[in-house]
């Protein structure tokens, strides 16, 4: 799906495929300096050098070349030859930045139509991309709006056509307009359902009265709906030209010969008037101009007393922000180091202030550094019945402390260590290495910023620290908000009888032909590159441990993947949450080391490790720069051999735990989620429970050091490693940390009880009451893994719903009806069990009409299958995509792991595209008969209580 992107805490990103951009721009020059000298210790050269050499080998930008063309289209291409995929991507210089009241949103709108279709090409182009196989996406922010779309190196020349052809050649037809308004009137719906956004928008606004920067992103309902196709139709000719964009492009291709195709693929389009899109023929406002001048300092604003919001939500909210100079200012570097010593990690000073104190459940931050300004965010979560003025009073005070006591320059150089690493490891795939050049060339006009940003890093001293803390972190200029949520109840309205059909004015037509596609696709070799067939080396230790090893020499980097089979099934009823505490609190001490000492030891080095809780195991996250992964695997030993639970810690995660429930049952897609699994499994169901505040507080400090004994075993482990190592050494190493883990008795199992299909239609519509946007999950029990349909259910799912544009679901509800943002289906399929589910975002008054539709098209496929032509069509996309996600160090680590924790041949790796090649029409329409029902399903919508009062058909 498409999106407006929001800027989280690191300040140069983790771009993934997403919808969500994190940004951070410019320096020119050292930051500013404290005229307090700073004395370094030995060991705080040693850190220094030490960094340098992590930095410095080779820079991010190496490789990189920039042409620009007679028309104005700035080329940036990179080579990089690990894997034959390659990513294309399009950055326009325009975003929400260049907008005003009124007209608020419209950028946005445009990067929706601009999927519409074209005069040469009027089909919609996400099934164009998805007949490439192609992974594509869009997203609007501030300073820029991008698309982007990563593919095997063959499709290259047919993405570059596709990108030359909306470049000029869109065109905003009236009827489109209005259904694609209703999806992002839907979209915004869904941000309004957050009191985070709700609250974020009115401090911005205040924060920037005068400037668009203080206007939502995505735009306004009101100012939405009143878009016409000429105001559109003008923005798109006044900022989509190439000399106003920027081409990106990584990956395995040629430079010569690309750049040959880009002339004359984009070298024939005509380049645009520079003042229509200097001032943007009218949508910046001209009292704006002739105030702050397109160069001039912004006049920003603060508030003496805090902006409250008293609405309905769940938790209280404090956001501060503080106004920041733009993007090209030499103290964004020590800004950035600064955030990290507030506020990254367990030792960072705001955590210790607050949320060790009990005061707030979590604290979050960022620096945003863009074209025009900049700000430093605030957000923080209050803990159970605390105080916002107190807490803001702490927040305050501990931030004087700092500016008045210094910060220590070990401090400083672990914030440098992390803050380089996150970069780094952040740029481990293709698509995410052209993000960060089209977000530096966007923004700066300059690719190399970011090899410029990290040699600044490098020179952050304490005194620049404290420097910046006085100059920009004053009481003075800051401007605060509080959300203070009113009381509410979730109401169900439930187990309804079946139900006719309705009477909606829907008729799902003719899926769209292939050849209707292909008449439009530009030439490609449709035969697909063949991947490297290396699979990983294979080790069992006498304990059970497994670990599978693939060395990649690609980047200095090393992905950790893990399984351990101590997940929520395990759960005594009464004690839901058990398992999530015992995982969550592993990191949090063992029989060496305190929680801090685990802290540091991992932040000195920027390595990162988590683990997350599903129903049929915990995973295990960590990656780090390849010199650090015997740390990380020293610390992972000890937390799952050692972890001690001191109950200081467990209390506060508790507390936090706690805040955290009552944030997530505001949420709808969570209600949602939670009633439709509980309606689908009866009770005693390994999947039926779910955490509560009672189950929560009945579990005890003895509970999770049982629990943790009893199902944290070396036999139930799975270890998968990707990276630059030494397969010998890194299988000694694990085995020197990992063989004395001792196994007692036989792992504990359970047995899944079968689960019958619903008799009928049952729905069930939990009330939250004053939300913007209804969540919709349609389903039933279905296949597990071992499931010998399960190939041919991949296939039917692509063309029912696995893409939000090009499938059935995609093509009639959200495309041609405006219902639904958002709207997938899945099989989610595990070792014991699994489940069918359609996912759907829709405006409150448009949930009944987009259930029917939704039922329509699964009766349709039931009853009439799906065609030959759709078949192929999805099988190429399915291992296309699977292709370009064995280029992701994260994705292929991933599926290592599972291959090996569903049991399956090492060589499914490879042979997962043999699998879905080898799927028939046959299989297809069996698997629809046999897997899709329209009248034996759960429907559970979460939303306003207008909905309780409609019937779902």
């Amino acid at each position: 799906m498409y999106g407006f992107s929001k800027f989280y805490k690191y300040p140069l990103p983790l771009l993934l495929l997403s919808l969500w951009l994190v940004a951070v721009f410019l320096l020119s020059d050292r930051p500013a300096h404290s005229q307090h000298p700073v004395i370094f210790t030995n060991k705080e050269k040693y850190q220094s050098t030490l960094l340098a050499k992590r930095i410095m080998p080779s820079t991010l930008t190496e490789n990189v070349h920039k042409t620009v063309l007679e028309n104005g289209l700035t080329v940036l291409t990179k080579e990089v030859h690990t894997a034959p995929v390659v990513t294309v991507q399009v950055w326009y210089k325009v975003g929400s930045r260049n907008e005003e009241p009124g007209v608020n949103g419209i950028a946005h709108q445009l990067e929706h139509m601009m999927f519409k279709g074209t005069r040469n090409r009027p089909i919609q182009f996400g099934r164009l991309f998805s007949a490439l196989g192609s992974d594509s996406n869009a997203f609007t922010s501030y300073d820029q709006t991008a698309y982007y779309s990563t593919v095997e190196r063959n499709k290259l020349k047919a993405l570059l056509v596709l990108e030359a052809d909306r470049m000029q050649n869109s065109q905003i037809l009236p009827e489109q307009l209005a259904s694609e308004k209703r999806v992002v009137i839907s979209e915004l719906q869904g941000y309004e359902n957050s009191p985070e956004y709700r609250l974020n928008r009115a401090v911005m606004q205040a924060v920037f009265p005068n400037h668009a920067y203080g206007l939502p992103v995505g735009g306004t309902k009101a100012d939405v709906g009143k878009f016409e196709v000429e105001q559109v139709e003008k923005y798109y000719r006044n900022f989509y030209s190439p000399n106003n964009a920027v081409l990106v492009i990584v990956g395995d291709f040629q430079t010569a010969n690309t750049l040959e195709t880009i002339k004359e693929v984009f070298g024939k389009l005509a380049r645009q008037e520079a003042e229509g899109m200097r001032q943007g023929a009218g949508v910046i406002s001209p009292s704006l101009i002739t105030q702050h001048g397109l160069n001039a300092p912004l006049l920003l604003t603060s508030l003496s007393t805090p902006i409250v919001l008293r609405e309905p939500g769940a938790g209280r909210l404090l956001q501060v922000v503080y106004p920041l100079p733009d993007a090209n200012q030499p103290d964004v570097p020590a800004l950035d180091v600064m955030d990290y010593i507030l506020t990254e990690g367990r030792n960072s000073r705001l955590y210790q202030a607050l949320v060790e104190s009990g005061l707030a459940s979590e604290v979050t931050a960022s620096v945003t550094s863009l074209r025009e300004s900049g700000w430093y965010e605030v957000l923080v979560t209050a803990g159970s019945k605390q105080d916002l003025k107190k807490i803001d009073s702490m927040l305050t005070s501990a931030i004087a402390n700092v500016a008045e006591k210094g910060v220590t320059s070990e401090e400083v150089e672990q914030a440098k260590i992390q803050l380089t690493a996150d970069v780094i490891l952040s740029n481990r795939d293709i698509t995410s290495q052209a993000m960060r050049l089209g977000t530096d060339e966007t923004t700066v006009g300059d690719y190399s910023y970011t090899d410029r940003y990290l040699a600044a890093v490098r020179l952050v001293e304490s005194a620049d620290v404290v420097a910046v803390i006085n100059k920009y972190l004053t009481k003075e200029t800051r401007t605060v908000g509080f959300f203070e949520p009113t009381q509410k109840q979730i109401k169900e309205v439930a187990d309804k009888p079946d139900l006719a059909q309705t009477t909606e004015n829907f008729s799902p037509g003719a899926p769209v032909l292939f050849s209707e596609v292909m008449k439009y696709l530009p030439p490609v070799d449709l035969a697909t590159d063949a991947i490297a067939q290396i699979l990983p080396d294979e080790f069992k230790f006498t304990n059970g441990l497994r670990i599978l090893l693939l060395p990649d020499r690609s980047t200095p980097t090393v992905t950790l993947s893990g399984y351990i089979q101590a997940g929520t099934e395990f759960e005594p009823e009464n004690k839901a949450g058990l398992a999530a505490f015992v995982a969550e609190n592993l990191l949090n001490g063992t029989n060496s080391k305190d929680v801090f000492t685990i802290a540091k030891v991992l932040g000195e080095r920027g390595a990162s490790l988590d683990f997350q809780t599903y129903r049929e195991g915990v995973h295990i996250e960590g990656d780090s720069l390849a010199e650090d992964l015997p740390i990380l695997l020293e610390i992972l030993a000890d937390v799952v051999k050692n972890s001690n639970f001191p109950v200081k810690e467990l209390e506060l995660h508790r507390q936090q735990t706690l805040t955290e429930l009552q944030l997530e049952l505001d949420e709808p897609s969570e209600v949602a989620r939670r009633v439709f699994i509980q309606s689908i499994y009866p009770k005693k169901h390994p999947l039926h429970t779910f955490p509560t505040e009672e189950s929560l507080q009945q579990i005890q400090h003895q509970d999770v050091i049982d629990f943790k004994a009893k199902h944290y075993r070396p036999d139930t482990t799975v270890l998968a490693l990707v990276g630059d190592f030494d397969l010998d050494k890194v299988r000694s190493l694990i085995k020197n940390k990992f063989g004395d883990w001792e196994v007692k008795g036989k792992a504990p199992t359970l047995k899944y009880p079968p689960v019958a299909m619903p008799k009928k239609i049952v729905t069930v519509n939990p009330v939250l009451p004053d939300k913007a946007q209804a969540v919709t999950y349609i389903g039933y029990t279905s296949i597990n893994r071992y499931d010998p349909r399960f190939y041919a259910a991949l296939v039917l799912n692509q063309i029912l719903g696995g893409d939000t544009l090009s499938s059935r679901l995609g093509a009639e509800v959200r495309d041609r009806q405006g219902l639904s943002y958002g709207i997938y289906s899945s099989f989610q399929v595990g070792k014991n069990v699994g489940t069918f589910l359609i996912e759907m975002q829709t405006s409150p008054e448009d949930s009944s009409k987009a259930i029917a539709s939704t039922r329509q098209i699964l009766q349709q496929i039931h009853q009439q299958g799906v065609t030959a032509l759709e078949v192929e069509t999805a099988k190429r996309t399915l291992i296309s995509n699977y292709n370009v996600s064995l280029a992701n160090p994260e994705e292929l680590t991933d599926r290592i792991l599972m291959n090996e924790v569903y049991g399956l041949d090492k060589l499914e790796l490879h042979s997962f595209t043999e699998q879905i090649q080898k799927v028939t029409l046959t299989q297809v329409n069996q698997a629809a008969r046999e897997l899709l029902h329209s009248d034996q399903i759960v429907v559970v919508t979460a939303g306003p209580s207008v909905l309780a009062e409609k019937s779902i058909r």
